[in-house]
């Protein structure tokens, strides 16, 4: 009985000692815990990025403010302006346009533009704002107006068309903005850029028309509509 009751004191003495030893490990482990899960603070250019596909016109011109760089670019190098115009940011684009240091012809990897990522969404606002800043309507290879007419936004092409867009356009393969409103079915763009001067009988590097685009591309309303157009033309 001696050895038994000593054995259990013994064990209770060490049980005592071990507790403080226990808690130390416990409020270690918590406060490791602690530093994980404490999220770390979003880095200024995030901040940035961010509050300008939200058009947080606000966020923008206080980090702007604070010295950040108007045509900084995100992970996938695309710059501010373009993201702006991509994500139809109105109020972000305009404070961006009006910071002189803004170079609003910067493109992102693939050569893409503001105008031509705001004539792509559609956003006429947007396209006007750049426009009235000088924003080349012209650009070489692929054009605002081959966006515009890839998506049918006809208010957009006219408007580019106004501003002396050329109607023709040839991407670096040689395909115009008609064989791109073709392509996607268009048949009010299609009509607005015959209308316009648009050329039916061009062809790209691999000697596609528009109506080739219409047909390869299963659009029934607006190879009938090409095909009127080409009977109407005088025969060379």
């Amino acid at each position: 009985m001696k050895n038994i009751s000593t054995s259990s004191a013994a064990f209770q003495q060490t049980s005592r000692a071990l507790v403080p030893a226990r808690r130390f490990a416990c409020a270690a482990a918590l406060a490791c815990a602690a530093l994980v899960a404490v999220p770390a603070h979003a880095a200024p250019i995030d901040s940035l990025i961010k509050s300008v596909k939200f058009d947080d016109v606000d966020g923008v011109n206080k980090l702007l403010g604070k010295g950040m760089d108007p045509n900084s670019v995100d992970s996938q190098g695309i710059p501010l302006l373009v993201i702006a115009a991509r994500e139809k940011s109105d109020k972000v684009t305009a404070a961006l346009l009006a910071n002189p240091k803004t170079d609003i012809e910067i493109q992102d990897k693939a050569g893409e533009n503001a105008l031509m990522m705001a004539s792509l969404a559609g956003d006429l606002n947007i396209v006007n704002l750049l426009i009235a800043k000088d924003a080349e309507v012209n650009k070489k290879g692929w054009a605002p107006l081959h966006y515009a007419a890839a998506n049918g936004h006809d208010d957009i092409v006219k408007v580019l068309l106004d501003h002396s867009a050329y109607v023709d356009a040839g991407s670096p393969n040689g395909t115009t903005p008609l064989m791109m409103a073709a392509r996607g079915g268009h048949v009010s763009t299609v009509k607005l850029l015959l209308d316009n001067g648009a050329d039916l009988s061009v062809k790209n590097q691999i000697g596609m028309t528009a109506l080739d685009f219409a047909k390869t591309y299963k659009e029934p309303d607006v190879v009938e509509g090409l095909t009127a157009r080409m009977q109407q033309m005088p025969q060379k």
